[in-house]
């Protein structure tokens, strides 16, 4: 009898190239020092079989093909609506049958509390199977018990066998399968160890198979390296019809639902979750949430307005500007983008005439968020400005608008929506570009006052 073949190579992390020696610099995606060693087995006892018609074929079963205009999408199952509507919110609208969702986020960010309350609301209707290689099923019992959840429709497995999974998953064919995590899974076909990347690779693929099969949708937890990507190779991340990231900072009780991938539905849309001792909470209104306790009549502060997909979020935009003891200043930015800071400070040094060359500066974001729109950088300035001169901009007035390098401000999309949602907050003031003023309904916005400006010194000016 033929025996196995085992050889070495060495599998890049990041896009799945391999080679037979290992190297600095992945010739495929570039990344260094992406290049881990791997051991595959390969059986010489595989045959090939050659069909009637000469074609060769490496399995034994024939494949049938349909016209696609003979296949019908009504036959397509609704999707199953978790109840949990930020989680919803960020899969477009529910979990698609048949999908697999990946789930990555820092450990102790609350993705295991998540999948497990998503079990616990879902398990009044349909039965979940909940598969754990981390813990043991006492101790997911004690977090089921301290999160108050459903228990009656739920059934757990202490399991990191893949094929043992997989056959108890065609024998259950539950509604719906819950995967933590996948570096803790592994095939017995294989000799590397767990979290390998070739076992990483190989429990994803048979998960999805089973999960395509039998239109089972599927939540696998992945956990992340160093700089915040899902570890393990980048073709799981292709394989699986959407990516989630569960972030925040584990000091913050807020938690947010990125979807940085999702076949489905927008990858726009995020979801934003309150932690405390009975798990997850959903935010129904987090601009409220991020403006509470806000300082009045302090100079510095000013409020910006960033579309999260269809969703205005209004945030706080802080300010310090002091004298530097140092021949260069400092620059710190934390939420916002450092260059982008920098290129508002020249801006309102050349256009406006601050002189900020030998001040620090430092801009912060209350909340956690992340303010990538460029729809916040008339807000950025105005709270700069407001911290140079030591004057409150107003504790009701909202700043939207993008600068650009001439010192103009230019009209940002959704203008009306963000309106909508500071005047059903309160404010009662406006900044905002004055080609968006002359495209919008004023009528709508009774109790606010719209202030339109062409320019970054017509903003200052607008502050009074």
């Amino acid at each position: 009898m033929a025996k196995d073949k085992v050889k070495t190579v060495y599998v890049c992390s990041n896009c799945g190239e391999t080679s037979l020696r290992w190297m600095g610099r992945c010739p495929s995606c570039g990344e260094w020092n992406t290049m881990t060693e791997d051991v595959v087995v390969t059986s010489s006892s595989s045959k090939t079989r050659l069909k009637a018609n000469g074609g060769i074929s490496s399995s034994g079963y024939a494949i049938e093909a349909k016209r696609l205009k003979e296949i019908s999408s009504t036959e397509e199952k609704s999707r199953i609506v978790t109840g949990i509507g930020e989680l919803d919110r960020v899969l477009g609208g529910g979990i698609v049958v048949g999908s697999v969702v990946l789930l990555g986020g820092e450990p102790g960010a609350g993705k295991s509390t998540l999948l497990l309350q998503l079990c616990g609301a879902i398990s009044e209707q349909l039965q979940v199977l909940y598969i754990t290689g981390e813990e043991s099923v006492r101790q997911i019992k004690l977090r089921a018990t301290r999160l108050e959840v459903n228990e009656s429709n739920i059934l757990l497995a202490a399991e990191t066998d893949i094929i043992a999974i997989c056959d108890l998953i065609q024998e259950i064919k539950p509604s719906l399968v819950v995967i933590d995590s996948i570096q803790t899974m592994h095939c017995d076909e294989i000799s590397s160890s767990a979290g390998s990347v070739s076992q990483v690779k190989e429990c994803s693929t048979r998960l999805l198979n089973v999960a395509k099969s039998l239109e089972i949708p599927t939540f696998i937890v992945g956990h992340v390296n160093k700089d915040g990507a899902i570890a393990g190779p980048k073709v799981m991340e292709h394989i699986v019809d959407t990516v989630l990231y569960f972030e925040g900072d584990k000091t913050l009780p807020y938690r947010v639902l990125r979807a940085a991938k999702n076949r489905y539905g927008s990858t726009n849309e995020i979801g934003m979750f309150d932690m405390d001792s009975k798990g997850l909470k959903e935010i129904e209104n987090p601009s409220k949430l991020l403006l509470a306790g806000r300082p009045l009549g302090v100079s510095g502060n000013c409020v910006a307005c960033t579309m999260e997909g269809t969703r205005p979020i209004l945030s706080e935009v802080q300010a310090l500007a002091a004298k530097s003891g140092f021949a260069t200043p400092r620059r710190t930015a934390a939420g916002f983008d450092y260059n982008r800071l920098n290129l508002l400070l020249a801006v309102l040094e050349k256009r406006a005439g601050y002189f900020l060359g030998n001040l620090d500066v430092y801009l912060n974001i209350v909340g956690g968020l992340q303010l990538d729109e460029t729809a916040c950088d008339l807000a950025a300035c105005l709270a700069i400005v407001s911290a140079l001169m030591d004057k409150p901009l107003g504790d009701r007035t909202i700043a939207i608008g993008e600068v650009g390098l001439g010192g103009e401000i230019r009209n940002v999309s959704h203008l009306e929506t963000r309106l909508r949602e500071a005047q059903r907050i309160g404010f009662t003031k406006a900044i905002i570009p004055q080609h968006g003023l002359a495209q919008i309904d004023t009528n709508e916005f009774k109790e606010l006052k719209l202030v339109g400006v062409n320019y970054i010194r017509q903003a200052v000016q607008a502050i009074g």
